[in-house]
């Protein structure tokens, strides 16, 4: 027997099995489809599932789950204290679990123009030794300019990257080892620095999650169920995910329709989520569903290569979510009181959100403003453009998609896999591609998401494979 105890956010994924054999579940790989992760306990196999956050396992000597338990479930039971109150609680914990989990060890901190690695280096106290770096896309605004800044501020070592057109064909294979085809492959940037930057130092500290814990979730607090519903699938389908699915719901012949069936396993999740307030609820719900099949998925890369340390996937930074007021969690307000308190210099430096304005006049960037830094932001590419005939890059796949290489090797992945060939219809593959080719913005999930299920044909065997026609 073997006992495995998992996190309330786990930073990797883990699987078991619940019987024998190994069917293809296609309905999961439809929701695969459209949101880019897959729901609680689903994988590409019927009886191969997920282990889920917070549950004791009892696995037997053949891998298949015996028994299980939750033992801790997000709830929201807010404890009336003032915002100044929170934030000092908030301080002393996250001051906390970075003296416990990076003492004495060489810190790798990747900062960026937000706030949650911004909060990250505010919390590491002055004797740790830290190097710090950031990226940029090859062709594109140089965003790096907020990482330099603050790790000045802190007298970091710094380093800089530029993440190269192409990249992704050089280590798509590594990479499909890597997330085991979990998660897309355009996303993770970090792929092409990885070598580079995890000679830094001994340790990763990465601040994924920090904006979805400590931020609303942009809804009435009061949504009805049909209307919360309504929002969840609105935030994880992705432009053009659902057309995707529903082809291939269609394709393989599926009982029932894809709409349905997505409703229905949307709604099975929320109603055990026992919470009523909605803000709070979709914030369980994706840290549940999304932050474990998503996000996790790719944190493999850096643990690869060195072990990482994520504070915001703390246990104990998810109970201390549950007990703030909503209202103190709106706005990012407690990241950015804690910056103003603990370092002002880091503060003053512009949050990348509101450039130019900083933690202090933010708030001053109201819609008058921002039109014209838009424009100003727009002029600039187009010039370029058209001047130097250099089309900025501006999106993640648009440094893996686009250009006469990155087409050829896209289009090889695509059409030149037999197994997957065997696995989707090569014509309802091709159309997907061309109307990619028509609405690149709209129809770049659904080839992302097609070269993902192409790299899993590839590196994995299948028995008695169905044929879409």
């Amino acid at each position: 027997m073997n006992n495995i105890k998992t996190s309330i956010i786990p930073q990797t994924q883990k699987f078991a099995l619940k019987g024998n054999g190994q069917d293809i579940n296609h309905k999961a790989i439809c929701i695969f489809a459209a949101t880019g992760f897959f729901l609680g306990e689903d994988s590409y196999y019927v009886n191969k599932i997920a282990l889920q956050p917070a549950t004791d396992y009892i696995l037997d000597e053949n891998n298949i789950v015996t028994g299980s338990e939750q033992y801790w479930k997000w709830n929201y039971d807010p404890e009336e204290r003032s915002l100044k109150q929170v934030t000092e609680e908030f301080a002393h914990l996250f001051e906390k679990i970075c003296r416990e989990k990076l003492s004495d060890r060489n810190v790798i901190l990747p900062l960026s123009g937000g706030l949650d690695s911004r909060t990250q280096s505010v919390a590491l106290p002055d004797n740790f030794n830290v190097r710090s770096y950031s990226y940029k896309f090859q062709d594109s605004f140089d965003e790096t300019s907020y990482g330099r800044e603050i790790s000045k501020v802190r007298s970091y070592p710094y380093s800089e990257y530029t993440i190269p057109v192409g990249y992704l064909w050089n280590c798509i294979d590594e990479l499909a080892e890597i997330n085991k085809c979990y998660a897309d492959f355009t996303s993770p940037r970090q792929m092409a620095v990885i070598d580079d930057v995890s000679e830094l130092g001994d340790v990763f500290f990465l601040g994924h999650w920090g904006d979805v814990l400590f931020d609303d979730m942009g809804v009435d607090d009061n949504l009805n169920n049909e209307e919360l519903i309504k929002n969840v699938i609105k935030k994880i389908i992705k432009k053009g995910g659902f057309e995707l699915a529903d082809s291939m719901w269609n394709c393989w012949g599926l009982e029932g329709n894809f709409k349905d069936h997505l409703v229905e396993r949307i709604s099975d999740l929320l109603d055990g989520i026992k919470i009523e307030n909605a803000n709070s609820k979709i914030r369980a719900f994706k840290s549940m569903y999304w932050a474990p099949r998503w996000t996790s998925a790719n944190l493999d890369i850096f643990s690869s290569y060195r072990p990482a340390v994520l504070p915001y996937y703390d246990d104990e930074i998810c109970k201390f979510i549950c007990r703030v007021p909503e209202k103190h969690l709106a706005g990012r307000q407690i990241q950015i009181n804690y910056i103003k308190l603990k370092n002002s210099g880091i503060a003053k430096i512009a949050w990348q959100d509101y450039a130019p304005m900083n933690l202090y006049n933010y708030r001053k960037f109201d819609s008058k403003m921002r039109l014209p830094l838009r424009a100003v932001k727009k002029g600039k590419r187009l010039l370029k453009e058209k001047f130097l005939k250099n089309k900025m890059i501006q999106r993640n796949w648009e440094i893996q998609f686009l250009g006469e290489r990155n087409s050829k090797q896209l289009k090889e992945h695509l059409f030149q896999n037999k197994k997957f060939g065997e696995f989707l219809s090569a014509d309802l593959v091709a159309d997907f591609y061309e109307k990619f080719q028509k609405e690149d913005v709209k129809y770049s999930h659904s080839v992302n998401m097609l070269l993902v299920l192409s790299m899993f044909c590839k590196k994995n065997q299948f028995k008695d494979l169905p044929v879409c026609e």
